[in-house]
């Protein structure tokens, strides 16, 4: 078989469903590839700033690793702009859709949030705009922790002149994360806080 047999879903047949699924199951094993592709599409994203989108992208990330963060930090970082070129008016909670079943729920929502987070440093400067908006969150479990990722990571790396790794330096990580079993509870642990900074992992990076 290298077609199902049916025109509407409710005429398929156990066969032509195992079938689906057995190749639903090896196009998920290609997640991360297609991730990485798609970071270098945000190239094509929007311009103006002194680097690129993947160069922020990156840089987020590179100083998330060299804080000592854990391996969904960096990922996280690493992938918290993804929708800028498909979901541009809500770019935070698209990419955190595509890591909530990989990563943990602290994670998660500082991605889904940060869009609303980062509106301190230039709100003030647009007409409309509400520079306290993340406010909102207050009194949220990791309403500090999605303020340190904008203040350290987000915010900060728009800079031509850092350091910062290559795409290719994080491909293990996103493999890594995106080979996980979805939704395991081991993973998401729904109210744990990790730190963003670890200074004796740092130390050793």
């Amino acid at each position: 078989m290298d077609k199902v047999s049916f025109t509407q879903m409710k005429d398929g047949t156990k066969e032509d469903y195992e079938f689906l699924n057995d190749h639903e199951i090896d196009h998920t094993k290609h997640t991360a590839k297609r991730l990485m592709k798609a970071l270098v599409e945000l190239d094509e994203s929007l311009s103006g700033y002194q680097i690129t989108r993947l160069g922020h992208s990156l840089q987020s990330a590179t100083r998330a690793w060299r804080d000592g963060a854990d391996t969904d930090w960096v990922v996280g970082a690493l992938l918290h702009d993804i929708g800028d070129i498909y979901a541009p008016y809500n770019h935070d909670e698209y990419a955190a859709t595509i890591l909530k079943p990989f990563v943990r729920e602290q994670v998660t929502w500082c991605v889904a949030t940060h869009g609303d987070f980062q509106m301190l440093y230039y709100g003030h400067h647009l007409d409309g705009a509400d520079p306290n908006k993340r406010d909102r969150h207050a009194g949220h479990a990791y309403f500090d922790d999605c303020a340190e990722f904008c203040e350290r990571w987000d915010q900060a790396s728009f800079d031509p002149g850092y350091d910062t790794l290559p795409l290719e330096f994080f491909a293990p990580m996103v493999e890594e994360v995106f080979a996980r079993t979805p939704y395991d509870p081991q993973v998401i642990r729904p109210g744990a806080r990790e730190p963003l900074v670890n200074g004796d992992v740092a130390a050793t990076r």
